[in-house]
């Protein structure tokens, strides 16, 4: 009996540590609770949202680093507001067709000719002609403001000094056909068409290595024949243009002497020699005219 009071009572005493024990596991469970959250495991829907916060706050502040250098650069070039951003480009390029008017007999299957792009966004796409001149400063300005544009170029003023051009390909720019000589291309018979466009083929690759697959003629002037050989040396398109920039007006096209999405913009690789004003002074003008109407620039080859 002595014994079996002595196995009870010590039953009982390890009963007792072992639920105090218990409670105070509990309780520092409780305090680790109300201090810090426990984290989800990988996998769970918490870690998802929570990775997928982290991503879109990192979106958000690289958008924000890239608008205050734009800031930053409108300020520096002297540019009257901020260019506006252009959305990113469709999926599917939209389909081309020859503007009205400006159709050739039996060009139903030649590269379209067009002065605006099929789109609903209020963008525009800047361009110059030749290689004239071959400014240091302009590679800048576009490069830091982060301004696409697209060049169209006669060997005849390029050839000087390819190593500008090849410099703007290293930045972005898509170098296009303008013909070797700049001749009024309708004068000319079909194999000196052939020398002038598919002759520029020729030359763009070999200097630059890629082949175009953008053609704009001399003045805007073509025929069948130019269509027809241009076609046949890889050429998909013919951009024109519905505006021409200056450095201190702009040329309309339209009848409402205003841009609409998808307008052509020309301009010419032109200095003081030729202008009243530099090829930075031309930006800052079509810029201002650009962005006070409220477009931003995107890039033709994006969409053509």
């Amino acid at each position: 009996m002595k014994r079996y009071r002595t196995a009870c009572a010590v039953l009982a005493a390890l009963l007792i540590a072992a639920a105090a024990s218990g409670c105070a596991d509990g309780a520092d469970e409780g305090v680790a609770g109300r201090g810090k959250a426990a984290s989800p495991a990988a996998g769970q829907p918490g870690a998802a949202a929570k990775a997928g916060a982290t991503a879109a706050e990192a979106r958000a502040a690289k958008l924000k680093r890239q608008q205050a250098a734009r800031v930053a650069a409108a300020k520096k070039w002297g540019l009257a507001k901020v260019p506006l951003t252009a959305p990113a480009p469709p999926a599917v390029k939209p389909r081309l067709t020859t503007r009205e008017g400006f159709e050739v007999e039996g060009g139903e299957s030649l590269p379209p000719v067009f002065t605006t792009v099929p789109t609903k966004e209020r963008i525009v796409f800047l361009t110059m002609d030749d290689g004239a001149e071959k400014d240091p400063e302009l590679l800048r300005m576009m490069t830091e403001l982060k301004i696409p544009y697209s060049a169209f170029l006669s060997d005849y003023v390029v050839s000087d000094d390819y190593g500008y051009f090849k410099d703007m390909q290293a930045r972005g720019v898509t170098l296009s056909n303008h013909t070797l000589n700049h001749r009024y291309l309708p004068g000319l018979s079909k194999a000196e068409q052939r020398r002038e466009i598919c002759g520029e083929q020729d030359r763009i690759e070999k200097h630059f290595g890629k082949r175009p697959t953008l053609f704009r003629p001399p003045y805007g002037n073509y025929n069948g024949d130019t269509l027809r050989v241009a076609a046949s040396c890889g050429i998909k398109a013919v951009p024109l243009w519905a505006a021409e920039a200056f450095p201190d007006r702009m040329e309309w096209r339209e009848w409402d002497r205003d841009l609409h999405p998808g307008d052509i913009v020309l301009t010419h690789f032109r200095g003081r020699e030729d202008w009243d004003g530099s090829m930075a002074d031309m930006i800052r003008n079509v810029m201002k005219t650009i962005t006070d109407k409220g477009y931003a620039v995107a890039r033709l080859e994006d969409y053509v």
